[in-house]
């Protein structure tokens, strides 16, 4: 069956509404409502005419009478309008519009009408009259009809209109997405000059004469109309006459960029040697320069692209698949791509090549896992020591690891037992088992342990070799009562975090059997099976003193430099991202993160006088702050960079060690004349109390009168109680008694010379240097005198007696300052530096000093120099040497007054050296946080800029991993009021370091607020799934508790509309007294 066909019935449209498609379209398709389409368009113009003359009558009338009124109000006067008056006329206001409204045909359009026109008529796609408005703009084109007040037009276009919140126009500035592609981009051409001429056009009799590619030809002054026949070829002609003269003439060409040329000769010097470790990493650091650590998602392509990089170093060459570097920055750079059997598999491959700095690696990434708590800890770290060997000092590594894991997961008093007893081990081995095989040493060990008497470390200690000779006779010690702590919090979530924190901080050392506590906690009484499989053999001289500078470390007494000593290639070492945990102690938290609370708003920045405001003075604390960090013997215990004023050990640097802890150790784990541990001793003393270091010095000097390092460090001593006369007897009376040319002898004159000086007796450090070298006399030619005697000794000194070589160059450095200009003490101190090798401790130690003695001069004693001088010394050292500190107090103190956040974030940037980019460490991340405060006032100025740093260090491959970095980012959020960003950053950080538990700490107390308590339960049933150790359970303090407040949560409130800068505003308005 076939359709229908409705040819004979024409197609109707009289159902549809008729629509007026407006001033700029009229419609094309005639109306077939009439047989006749000429009469119904004329009847139409017709209407059309009629509706605008009734229009134009009406307007005029309206008008008549408008003007008619006020001529009438103008000559009567005011008169209040009458209430029916007013209705009459509205009333036939309605009936005019509705009287026009029914001789209208069909329905009123659906569109506004637009009497200007509409340009966007002849444009593709643009707006039509005939379509109905996407929007309609209200109060004078600054919002729009039926959208929330709050958005506001800031921009009118073409192609619509642009709104913001509160009505300002974002700009773009450098933090923008475009702006950075910009300032990134490469340079697309440049002008390169011509070989053959230094000028485009050539000098003629001083003249350049101008040449034009117009000229008219002599004979011809008429317009040319046909070419001659020898012109016919004139274009190629002209045409290979340009090519010629811009060959000449300076070329604009399309250049390789800096990196692009610096990755090419890279890749040349591979291509000839693939075995260049160095080279390899130089190309790494170029490449990964291309991505700023900040960037979005810039920790997985960084990895990528080093994943690229090293995958082809290692196969490029056989040699390099042995290289322990490059396997370490592989596997770092596999934890962000692979998958966990990937990257076991990866380390399991790697593990084969050998070395302890891998295994130690190893050691770490499987700590940062946690899979298997405490135990798997354990097992890790016996593979680990049966795979190093005989190495001691890598074992002394694997220690302290253990013992930090130990330590953050909760377990202190495991973690100090496992010191004690290898402490016991390497100290007070009784004598009849030093020849035993070291099994049976440790059940012998066992067996003291299991009596509960006294052990190293606790006061009144013996030591196992005393117990063993007396037949096991000592006496247990009695029941130890530790007192319960105490908190003022009321919340119960808070109250339990308070109380785990402070029992961490004061329970250090295990407890008995019988103690009152030993029942309430089981893990604080440490069994000898716990720690068994841990204990070492120690035999070297070296070995025990660098465990016992280990357990210093431990308790909290950093020791500056010596952590990179215990590798073999020091620059490598990575272990300050778990070792430097006392930069997240109380005290150092307050005084990297400053509390400012001042805000911008309510600091006075300016005073007025009479009238003119005056702006303050720029305020600075001191440059030398709480990071410490310099090559190991680089500066001396009790020696400081303003005599006394800085030293290794302050009171805020033991303000959170266990006082009575050090002390045994330091008493307890002293061997025969051993002066470098008891000047340590000394410091620590002095750090406490200086009165009573001083009285322990003169104990030890009882013992050891013939030791010059023991007088000079109670001169010292004298020196740091500002007992100047009492310190310059003891250099007058040793000196006269000793005639030793030691390195303590050289020491001890230097030392009597720069106390001179400091106490501004010039004269007399002059005659004390004269003296040093047996000169007679005090004038020009007694000088010359000493100085070439100074030149003649430190000639023949071995590069091993560094220090004695360095005392001998400082005083011929202060001869120089006393006797000549800073120009010339700098001309010998670059003729000795230039001997030492770059990047070594002599070198290093020897810029300090030179840096030290500067600083002193110009700045202390207050001498003219120029700043320059110092401020170019100090640039130049800290570019070699960026993680010392004291470099960086001089440099800061010779930038003070300046603006020097340039000069100083590109000192503390990674800059580029040698081909390499150096990478940050733990110090250099810490003190970057410091500096943000230096200047008082403006760490509120600085949290945006200092944020950045620490999120480019927790993203960073060197410091991931590390704990004591996110627990000071989020400490720093904390203290910047951002509570919500630091509970995110709180989430990463327990991701990234399962077993710490200070960090799920944090959550329960300054991060309370936007906690919730269900979240916080879950929280705690994580910890114990990890195996973090909880010393109560929290139920206890919960019972009959029920959270009734909301938790905080920070969000911006859209309907106010305002941003911060416009509400700070209103609230100064309010406040202002007129």
């Amino acid at each position: 069956m076939s359709a229908p066909s409705f040819s004979s019935f024409p197609p109707s449209f009289t159902s549809f509404p008729d629509l007026d498609p407006g001033p700029s379209k009229r419609s094309s398709t005639p109306k077939n409502d009439a047989p006749s389409s000429k009469k119904p368009s004329k009847h139409k113009e017709r209407d059309d005419v009629a509706r605008k003359d009734r229009k134009r009558k009406h307007e005029k009338h309206k008008h008549d009478a408008l003007s008619h009124s006020k001529r009438h109000r103008s000559e009567k006067g005011y008169v209040r309008p009458d209430d029916d008056a007013l209705k009459a006329q509205e009333d036939a206001s309605l009936r005019r519009e509705e009287a026009y409204n029914i001789q209208r045909p069909g329905s009123p359009p659906l569109y506004f009408t637009d009497r200007k026109g509409d340009p966007l008529n002849v444009q593709y796609g643009g707006l039509h009259a005939g379509s109905v408005p996407r929007y309609y703009l209200v109060g004078w084109g600054r919002s729009i009809l039926g959208l929330e007040p709050v958005w506001k037009v800031v921009h009118r276009g073409r192609r619509g209109v642009e709104i913001a919140l509160g009505g300002k126009r974002r700009m773009h500035s450098l933090t923008d997405p475009s702006s950075r592609h910009l300032l990134h981009a490469p340079p697309t051409r440049r002008l390169l000059a011509s070989s053959e001429s230094k000028y485009k056009y050539e000098e003629i009799e001083g003249f350049l004469r101008l040449t034009s590619r117009n000229d008219r030809k002599d004979d011809q002054s008429y317009r040319a109309i046909t070419a001659p026949k020898h012109d016919a070829n004139s274009d190629e002609s002209e045409s290979s006459g340009d090519e010629a003269e811009s060959s000449g003439n300076d070329s604009d060409t399309t250049p390789m960029t800096s990196l692009q040329a610096t990755l090419k000769s890279l890749e040349e010097r591979l291509s000839s040697d693939a075995s260049s470790i160095s080279t390899w990493l130089s190309l790494l650091s170029y490449t990964l320069s291309t991505i700023p650590i900040t960037s979005k998602n810039a920790p997985r392509a960084r990895a990528e692209i080093m994943l690229s990089v090293l995958s082809r170093a290692l196969s490029a060459h056989p040699s390099n698949a042995s290289s322990r570097t490059l396997r370490l920055r592989y596997l770092k750079a596999g934890e962000e791509i692979w998958d966990n059997a990937k990257l076991y598999a990866e380390w399991e491959d790697a593990l084969k090549v050998g070395g302890s700095e891998i295994w130690v690696e190893w050691l770490d990434w499987r700590i940062r896992r946690g899979s298997n708590g405490i135990d798997g800890i354990v097992e890790e770290a016996r593979r680990v020591l049966a795979s190093i060997g005989d190495e001691e000092v890598s074992h002394m590594r694997v220690l302290w690891r253990v013992g930090v894991a130990f330590r953050d997961a909760g377990y202190v008093e495991r973690a100090n037992a496992l010191f004690q007893a290898q402490a016991e081990l390497a100290y007070h081995t009784p004598a009849s088992l030093v020849g035993q095989p070291f099994d049976e040493q440790l059940d012998a060990l066992e067996e003291f342990w299991e009596a509960e008497v006294l052990r190293t470390g606790e006061p009144g200690a013996k030591g196992w070799a005393h117990w063993h000779d007396t037949d096991h006779q000592a006496e247990p010690p009695a029941a130890r009562q530790i007192p319960e702590p105490t908190t003022v919090e009321v919340d119960p979530y808070r109250r339990w975090a308070a109380l785990e924190s402070i029992a961490d901080r004061t329970h250090h050392l295990p407890s008995r059997s019988f103690d009152e506590s030993a029942d309430a906690d089981p893990y604080a009484t440490i069994l000898f099976s716990d720690i068994r499989p841990l204990l070492l053999p120690l035999r070297s001289v070296q070995a025990k003193h660098t465990f016992r500078l280990i357990w210093l470390a431990f308790l909290g007494l950093h020791i500056p430099g010596y952590l990179p000593t215990l590798s073999a290639v020091p620059s490598e070492n990575a272990d300050d991202r778990w070792a430097y945990g006392h930069f997240v102690s109380p005290a150092y938290l307050d005084s990297i993160l400053p509390r400012d609370n001042l805000s911008a708003a309510t600091r006075i920045t300016a005073d007025a006088q009479a009238g003119v405001l005056i702006g303050r003075e720029r305020e600075f604390t001191s440059a030398f702050g709480p990071v410490k960090s310099w090559g190991y013997d680089v500066l001396g215990p009790l020696e400081g960079t303003t005599d006394a004023r800085w030293r290794m050990w302050m009171a805020e640097d033991v303000a959170g060690v266990d006082h009575s802890l050090v002390r045994e150790v330091f008493a307890q784990c002293r061997t025969g004349d051993d002066a470098e541990w008891e000047i340590l001793s000394l410091t620590f003393e002095a750090a406490c109390s200086a009165k009573e270091a001083s009285r322990l010095s003169k104990t030890l000097l009882a013992s050891a009168q013939e030791s010059l390092l023991h007088w000079a460090a109670h001169a010292r001593l004298e020196r740091i109680r500002g007992r100047t006369d009492a310190a310059r007897k003891v250099y007058q009376t040793v000196l006269a008694i000793s005639h030793s040319q030691s390195s303590a002898a050289t020491q001890l004159w230097w030392d009597w010379a720069e106390m001179e000086w400091m106490a501004e007796r010039p004269d007399t450090a002059t005659e004390v240097i004269l003296r040093a070298t047996g000169t007679q006399g005090t004038g020009g030619i007694a000088i010359l005198r000493a100085k070439r005697y100074i030149q003649e000794v430190t000639a023949p000194i071995p590069v091993k007696r560094w220090k004695e070589r360095e005392a001998w160059t400082k005083l011929w450095i202060l001869l120089e300052l006393l006797s000549g200009t800073p120009q010339s003490a700098l001309s010998v101190l670059d003729s000795h530096i230039r001997a030492l090798e770059p990047r070594s401790a002599p070198h290093e130690s020897l810029t300090v000093a030179c840096l030290v003695l500067l600083y002193r001069y110009g700045t202390v004693l207050r001498n003219p120099v120029p700043p320059a001088l110092l401020r170019e010394q100090a640039e130049a050292a800290i570019e070699a040497y960026p993680s010392n500190t004291i470099i960086l107090g001089i440099f800061l103190e010779a930038q003070r007054g300046q603006g020097i956040w340039g000069r100083v974030r590109h000192m503390l940037g990674e800059n580029v050296a040698d081909g390499r980019t150096r990478e940050k460490d733990v110090v250099r991340r810490v003190a970057e946080v410091w500096v943000a405060g230096w200047e008082k006032g403006r760490w509120e100025a600085e949290q945006e800029r200092t944020r950045g740093g620490l999120s480019g260090a927790v993203e960073d491959e060197r410091t991931r991993g590390s704990a004591i970095l996110w627990r000071l980012y989020v400490e720093f959020e904390i203290r910047a009021g951002q509570l919500e960003r630091a509970k995110k950053l709180l989430y990463r950080a327990v991701g990234e370091c399962s077993l710490v538990k200070e960090l799920y700490l944090l959550a329960f107390g300054p991060l309370r607020e936007v906690f919730s308590a269900r979240e916080l339960n879950e929280w705690v049933e994580t910890m114990a799934e990890r195996g973090i150790r909880m010393r109560r359970g929290l139920d206890e303090l919960l019972a009959g508790y029920v959270e009734t407040r909301q938790v905080k949560v920070e969000h911006i409130n859209d309907a106010d509309g305002e941003d911060e800068i416009e509400q700070s505003a209103r609230e100064l308005r309010r406040l202002m007294p007129y």
